[in-house]
C-alpha cells in the first residue's frame, strides 16, 4: 500500500511539474500563441488572391499566377509554413517564387526555414534590418529579403501586376502594404487590429501617428477587401473606424498632459494596466504609453 501510494505521489509530482513548465513556456510568448494552434487553412478571397489561416503564427496569404506563387508572410516556424505549402500544392501545381513580407515580427517571418530553397524574399529595407539583427542561424540567415524598396514597387506575375507601398514609420518602420489592383484587395500585416488598440513597436521605430497617416493613405488605394494578420476580413469602414479610434484617443492623451497629469495618471484615465515583462523579454508598451511618449518627446 505504501508503494503504491509512493508511486501516486511521485506520479502527481511529475504532472505537476510537467504542467508548470508548460504554463511556463507559454508565458515567455504573447497571449496569441498560447494556444494549441489550429491546422492551416486557405479560402479564397477573390480572384486569385487567397487567404491561409492558423497555425503558429499571423494570418497569411498568395496569389496563384499563371506561371507562379506570391505569398505574403511566413507563419511563425518552419511546421506551420510546410502546412501552408501543402495547402497551397492542393490548388495548384505552380511553384513559389516570391514570399512578400509585410514586416519583421517573428509571428510573421520565423517560418521562412520551411520555405523551399531559391525562393525570393521581398521586404522594406528597415524590415531587412530588423531580420538581419533576429536571424543568428545559418538557416534563417538564407533567407534574408534579397529584393529591398524604399517606397514603393511593382512587379507582374504574367499579365497581373502586384504592387508594393511603404506609408512611413507606422506597426514599425518597414511595414509593406501589398495591394492587387485588379481584385482590389490589399494585405495590411499589423497596420491594422480590430477590436483592441493596435500594436504599435517603438524599439522598432513604429509611430501611432505614422500608423494614422498611412491608414489614411491605405483608404486612398482603390481596394475594396483588407487582408490583416489578426483578425477577419476588413472593410473601408473598419479602417475608418481605427483611425477615428486613434485620433480620438491621441487628442485626449494631448489634452491630459496638457493638465499636466502624469503618465501613471493618464494611464488610471484609460483603465490601462500594464502586463509585467516576461523574465528576459521586452516590456510590451500599451497604446495610451506609447502616445504619451510621442507627444512628450515632441515637445
Amino acid at each position: 500500500m505504501k508503494k503504491v501510494l509512493k508511486l501516486c505521489l511521485f506520479t502527481a509530482l511529475v504532472l505537476s511539474l510537467n504542467l508548470h513548465l508548460s504554463w511556463g513556456d507559454q508565458q515567455k510568448q504573447p497571449l496569441q500563441y498560447r494556444q494549441e494552434p489550429a491546422p492551416v487553412t486557405t479560402h479564397q478571397v477573390k480572384g486569385h488572391v487567397y487567404e491561409a489561416k492558423g497555425g503558429s503564427g499571423a494570418n497569411c496569404g498568395f496569389f496563384i499566377g499563371e506561371e507562379e506563387v506570391l505569398v505574403i508572410d511566413a507563419k511563425m516556424n518552419a511546421e506551420s509554413a510546410k502546412q501552408m505549402i501543402a495547402e497551397i500544392k492542393k490548388l495548384t501545381p505552380h511553384p513559389l517564387k516570391y514570399v512578400i513580407i509585410t514586416h519583421s515580427d517573428g509571428d510573421h517571418v520565423n517560418g521562412l526555414v520551411g520555405f523551399p530553397e531559391g525562393i525570393t524574399v521581398v521586404a522594406h529595407h528597415e524590415a531587412r534590418k530588423d531580420m538581419d539583427q533576429a536571424f543568428q542561424e545559418p538557416d534563417q540567415r538564407a533567407f534574408l529579403p534579397q529584393l529591398t524598396f524604399s517606397e514603393k514597387l511593382k512587379f507582374y506575375l504574367g499579365n497581373k501586376v502586384v504592387k508594393l507601398f511603404h506609408f512611413g514609420p507606422a506597426h514599425t518602420s518597414g511595414d509593406v502594404v501589398v495591394y492587387f489592383p485588379e481584385e482590389k484587395v490589399a494585405f495590411l500585416g499589423d497596420l491594422l487590429f480590430l477590436g483592441r488598440d493596435p500594436l504599435v513597436h517603438r524599439h522598432k521605430k513604429g509611430c501611432s501617428f505614422g500608423l494614422v497617416k498611412t491608414l489614411k493613405k491605405v483608404l486612398k488605394l482603390d481596394a475594396e477587401t483588407f487582408v490583416h494578420g489578426h483578425g477577419n476580413l476588413a472593410s473601408r469602414s473598419d479602417i475608418e473606424d481605427l483611425i477615428k479610434s486613434l485620433e480620438d484617443k491621441q487628442a485626449k492623451i494631448k489634452a491630459l498632459i496638457e493638465e499636466e497629469k502624469s503618465l501613471d495618471e493618464i494611464k488610471q484615465a484609460f483603465g490601462v494596466e500594464d502586463r509585467p515583462a516576461q523574465p528576459g523579454r521586452r516590456r510590451w508598451l500599451s497604446l495610451v504609453e506609447v502616445i504619451y511618449l510621442e507627444l512628450t518627446e515632441k515637445k
